[in-house]
């Protein structure tokens, strides 16, 4: 199983930008696909972004297509997602997810989660 730590969130006004990152360790970890996802309070966690474990495919969920964009390094064993014309509806905790095994919008799907990075995002 992979272990993953969240870090980069932080405060931001509309319009910023902020770059998270994922660290990942543990056994062959470029063998994982991997994800970002987000939750707020009372929410279920959404779906944010996934990429392939050969960078074969990306996909972004709706609300942050255009304005995010997910990279993954698997010399530094890391992945990335930039989050550029930040809004206040992405406030959340966002989540790292790595280890893949259904459907990559479906959070029960990934076997192995990051402890989450608070992003802010206000007037």
């Amino acid at each position: 199983q992979v272990t993953l730590v969240d870090s980069g969130g932080g405060l931001v006004q509309p319009g910023g930008s902020l770059n998270l990152s994922c660290a990942a360790s543990g056994l062959k970890y470029n063998n994982y696909d991997m994800g970002w996802w987000r939750q707020t309070p009372g929410e279920e966690r959404e779906f944010v972004a996934a990429i392939g474990q050969d960078d074969d495919w990306i996909s972004y969920a709706d609300p942050v297509k255009g304005r995010f964009t997910l990279e993954r390094d698997n010399m530094k064993n890391t992945v990335s997602l930039q989050m550029n014309n930040l809004r206040p509806a992405d406030t959340a905790v966002y989540y790292c997810s790595g280890d893949r095994r259904g459907p990559a919008d479906n959070w029960a799907a990934w076997r192995s989660w990051g402890q989450g990075t608070p992003v802010t995002v206000y007037s």
